[in-house]
């Protein structure tokens, strides 16, 4: 079986053989990350070459095998992809006839926080998406709709704030953010070449995304600036996961994706936030990684599992 997930950090692919325990015999493989032009996204493109590499690899590896089962979560497929439905064929064609299911990132999120159980999962990477779901009747979305109008809280999002108060020392409007100015310009060079750099790239989102990595250092170090930057942030994904409960499903709700490494402020605030707009919710940890949930859901095409289809959140 071979899950897919597709992100603005890059295209990470699993590979498990059918008979093996979930997790066992695991080959991992890599792919760059996700770009945006004037074309779309290039999230299927991505897609693409890790079943050209999965299918050589199981060639390679265990000769005489095949994929027997492609299951992809894939960021930005239902806004930024025209017809996701009509790049099924090519994708199962491209791994030997194999049935695949195709969804978004928030799907395999889910299924690798909450392992099927029905509740509410928020995904923060280079962006923010939050899905309640219970992968049968209802679909609630809140969030993931790009970093220049949305994405609260994500690595993106953190980003675009510190340079945007590092901006503000800059020109003198304010004193506070020198830390942030400092490690800006470490990162992309003198203010003035900003927007060149930035606003010219289609990988955008994860450049800004990198710099989240930078903010935290900060916070981690009491840079006041940065913790607050940090603090709205968790306070921004709180409030997308608490949208994202629905009446009809469990109060059941978990994060997942790389911005929870931080911990700290944003952790904290993220916990406070939540707790203050859903308290009777229970906040679980997540069981598993977005990668593991795609796997999961090729376990579940490979048995037939998988219904056809609820666009535009999978595709069968």
């Amino acid at each position: 079986m071979l899950g897919i997930d597709v992100g603005g950090t890059g295209g990470r692919a699993a590979l498990e053989p059918l008979a093996a325990p979930f997790g066992a015999e695991r080959v991992l493989l890599g792919g760059p990350p996700v770009t945006i032009a004037s074309g779309g996204s290039s999230a299927l493109v991505v897609t693409r070459a890790l079943v050209d590499e999965a299918r050589a690899a199981v060639q390679a590896s265990r000769p005489g095998s095949r994929i027997v089962a492609v299951a992809i979560g894939a960021t930005g497929v239902a806004s930024l992809v025209t017809n996701p439905a009509a790049s099924l064929a090519a994708l199962s064609s491209a791994a030997d006839g194999a049935p695949v299911a195709l969804a978004i990132d928030a799907v395999t999120a889910h299924l690798g926080a909450l392992e099927g159980e029905p509740g509410a999962v928020v995904a923060v990477g280079t962006g923010t998406i939050a899905l309640g779901t219970d992968l049968h009747e209802v679909w609630r979305r809140v969030g993931g709709w790009g970093h220049l109008y949305d994405d609260r809280g994500s690595g993106a999002w953190i980003g675009i704030e510190a340079l945007k108060a590092a901006i503000q020392t800059h020109d003198g409007v304010t004193a506070d953010a020198s830390a942030l100015l400092s490690a800006a310009e470490s990162r992309f060079g003198p203010a003035p070449s900003w927007p060149a750099q930035l606003y010219t790239r289609d990988d955008r989102g994860s450049v800004l995304a990198g710099f989240a990595a930078d903010v935290a250092g900060l916070a981690a170090l009491g840079d006041p600036v940065a913790a607050r930057i940090m603090a709205s942030a968790g306070t921004l994904v709180a409030g997308t996961l608490a949208a994202a409960l629905d009446p009809a499903l469990p109060p059941r709700a978990a994060g997942v994706g790389g911005v929870f490494a931080a911990g700290g402020e944003f952790t904290a605030a993220f916990r406070a936030e939540f707790a203050r707009l859903a308290p009777d919710a229970s906040l679980v940890v997540a069981r598993a990684t977005p990668l593991d949930g795609a796997v999961r859901l090729a376990r579940l095409l490979a048995a037939g599992e998988v219904p056809a289809g609820h666009p535009p959140f999978l595709w069968r």
